[in-house]
């Protein structure tokens, strides 16, 4: 008579068997309709089709096994990550694995603390410890492991071939990780029957999550996911963009159809639109009944300069920059400037050194406004901070028939920056100037100046008041040497 399995050598028995079917190891380590999983009945349609997916590519051991997903926001891509590492862990000994994503809060916030979600759900959670960077098997800590590691391009080495029978790597958010941690990775890739796994929206047209559905496509297992197809994405969120973009445009194509923008689309102001603008004719009349705005962008280091824009309507006057490192002899100049034009608003950067030029300002009884290119925008919803707000306003200035003055500087400096969505709202997020500068490109502080411009909604004021604060101001110059 065969002696009756004890329970837990009876659990192992049947976990080994989903060895090459992850759908059916989620099915059953999860207790699906119970607890907080209460009213879900298991993974949705596509996770199951991917989940799938790898369970058949695993039954060839021959090569790696590489899978790549790109879709639209708020699928639960992170969700069935989480299932991944534990169905790997669970069912290959001393399995070597890291997870990395776009950035260490996404890696650490989200990727992570799912997994510790779905951990504790598992019903063979008792043989896995979880930390803040490893989750590993209890009684062999240091070979049967998964690590987070945040990625660096400093120390690509973390992503070098992992030396074990069993390897796991996956990068999610893809599309941001260099290219130089994909190149890599490759190392890994070497094992027989290791699996590497890339998710992420498709924010950028070129790198090599791009290539995973392009030039690569032969090497990778690829599916796209269209976000109004999955059962826990907002869809009214999602109606309400494609009714705000339109189907086609970009935006729709990141956030909802998980397809990725067109080609040169991640320059956020075209050449083409700053050369219509350039040096084009504007009669007065056609500008001259809007608020004039002025905005200062300070300059923060030596390299940079100070810009001064004044825009009224759809006509951008001539810029004026200045290489003057004495804040006060710049707030001066600024300030005469502003007893000239006599603007409706002054906007000031209030970043680095220009708290200094503001309090200048102020005390000579000047009305400022500071702005935070890092603050809080007013749409929170659709970008990601104050400054991508901005030049957003300065792209549909142009499209709405802005005028620029003819100057080169200026122009350059508004078809340099590149733009992407964040990857954990899909907020419009514009590129760092310190990455600009990396591409060889200069701090376009022109261009700067003229997006504070759109800071915020101002209006004309009254020619009563006007000519009451002119008289003020002529007042303050008496002095003026």
């Amino acid at each position: 008579m065969l002696q009756q399995m004890s329970p837990e050598y009876q659990l192992a028995a049947d976990i080994a068997g989903f060895t090459h079917d992850p759908y059916r190891f989620v099915r059953f380590v999860f207790p699906w309709g119970s607890g907080d999983l209460e009213g879900e009945s298991g993974p949705d349609v596509w996770q199951t089709d991917v989940l799938k997916a790898i369970g058949q590519g695993t039954l060839s051991v021959a090569e790696a096994l590489r899978v790549a997903v790109v879709s639209g926001h708020g699928i639960g891509k992170t969700a069935l990550t989480a299932w991944i590492i534990l169905w790997a862990m669970s069912t290959r000994p001393h399995l070597a694995g890291v997870v990395t994503a776009n950035t260490k809060a996404q890696l650490n916030d989200k990727s992570w603390r799912e997994l510790s979600v779905w951990h504790k759900r598992a019903i063979n959670q008792r043989w896995f410890k979880w930390t803040a960077t490893k989750f590993y098997q209890a009684d062999h800590p240091e070979t049967w492991f998964v690590s987070a590691v945040p990625w660096s391009k400093e120390k690509p080495e973390a992503f070098a071939g992992l030396h074990a029978e069993h390897v796991l790597m996956i990068f999610d958010e893809a599309s941001a990780v260099d290219n130089c941690i994909w190149e890599t990775a490759e190392g890994a890739m070497t094992t027989k029957g290791a699996i590497w796994l890339v998710l992420g929206n498709p924010t950028r047209n070129s790198g090599r999550f791009y290539e995973c559905f392009g030039r690569y496509k032969h090497r990778w297992i690829t599916r796209q996911i269209d976000s109004r197809q999955a059962k826990k994405a907002n869809k009214a969120q999602l109606d309400q963009w494609v009714s705000d973009y339109g189907e086609d445009s970009d935006f729709v194509r990141v956030r909802v159809r998980g397809v990725f923008p067109r080609a040169g689309s991640n320059q956020l102001i075209s050449s083409e639109a700053v050369s219509a603008a350039r040096g084009k004719h504007i009669i007065e009349q056609a500008f001259i009944h809007a608020p004039k705005i002025m905005a200062l962008d300070v300059a923060r280091h030596g390299d940079d300069q100070s810009a001064l824009a004044i825009r009224q309507g759809l006509y951008c006057f001539p810029l004026k920059a200045w290489r003057i490192p004495d804040l006060m002899r710049l707030a001066d100049l600024v300030a005469q400037e502003y007893a000239e034009e006599n603007p409706d608003a002054l906007f000031v950067d209030a970043g680095g050194m220009g708290l200094g030029v503001i309090d200048r300002l102020r005390q000579l009884h000047i009305p400022v406004f500071p702005v935070d290119f890092g603050g809080s925008p007013l749409d929170a919803q659709k970008f990601f901070n104050k400054r991508a707000e901005m030049w957003w306003g300065v792209r549909d200035w142009l499209d709405s028939g802005g005028v620029l003055p003819d100057d080169e500087e200026l122009c350059t400096d508004l078809t340099s920056p590149e733009y992407s969505y964040s990857g954990d709202k899909g907020q419009i997020q514009l590129e760092k100037k310190g990455d600009m500068k990396k591409r060889g490109l200069a701090s376009p502080d022109k261009g700067d100046a003229l997006a504070m411009t759109f800071a915020k909604p101002v209006f004309k004021r009254s020619d009563y008041s006007k000519n009451y604060i002119a008289e003020q101001k002529s007042s303050l110059w008496d002095d003026d040497d």
